[in-house]
């Protein structure tokens, strides 16, 4: 039995402002939980309401804590692009859904240079994915076309999807490369690009 998806990803979308900020404050003391407590003391999101300020300091929080320090160093001394790769990268790892769509279907559409992905391609993952994962059987329409929204804005908000649904092919830094792909195996397989990368060790090219 496969664990559960967790499907908790809506608030907002790629959080790339937000990862910004917490990254700078979390370098200071290298402590995740004081880092969030300073971020809704001090509301440095600048959210309009408390409840707000604390559901997406969590969800921030919770995202960047699935990356190294080096990673989180990126995101304050990057390039925007490279920001965005990189919460892209913090998605898919914090979120199994995410990540397993981003490979089996984002980057095999475009490996296949099938240069589009729309709503069809989503719910047929999900479908697929539900016999593995019951938890996905009973969500709501509502709730399934809120998981794709969310996902869809993430990958335009990472500039890897057009609105109109092109794919847009990742050029990506070479610091960016050598942090995704220090993990086994690479988190090169998150994006659509025809970069080399390392797999459980050997370079491959696809």
């Amino acid at each position: 039995m496969q664990s559960r998806y967790a499907l908790s990803f809506t608030s907002g979308g790629l959080l790339s402002r937000e990862g910004e900020t917490i990254a700078a404050v979390y370098l200071d003391s290298h402590d995740w939980q004081a880092t969030r407590a300073r971020v809704v003391d001090y509301n440095l999101l600048q959210a309009r309401t408390n409840s707000s300020l604390v559901r997406v300091a969590r969800e921030t929080v919770q995202r960047l804590a699935v990356l190294g320090d080096d990673e989180i160093a990126l995101l304050v001394e990057g390039s925007p692009t490279e920001r965005h790769h990189m919460m892209w990268a913090a998605a898919c790892r914090r979120y199994t859904l995410i990540g397993d769509f981003a490979e089996e279907v984002l980057r095999e559409r475009f490996l296949l240079m099938t240069p589009t992905l729309d709503a069809d391609d989503f719910d047929r993952f999900i479908t697929g994915k539900s016999l593995w994962h019951p938890e996905l059987d009973g969500l709501k329409p509502s709730t399934r076309q809120k998981l794709r929204q969310t996902l869809f804005r993430m990958l335009r908000e990472a500039g890897l999807r057009t609105d109109p649904g092109d794919i847009v092919p990742a050029v990506i830094s070479e610091r960016v490369i050598e942090a995704l792909d220090r993990r086994t195996p690479s988190d090169m397989r998150f994006f659509p690009t025809t970069t080399p990368f390392t797999s459980s060790g050997d370079q491959v090219e696809r």
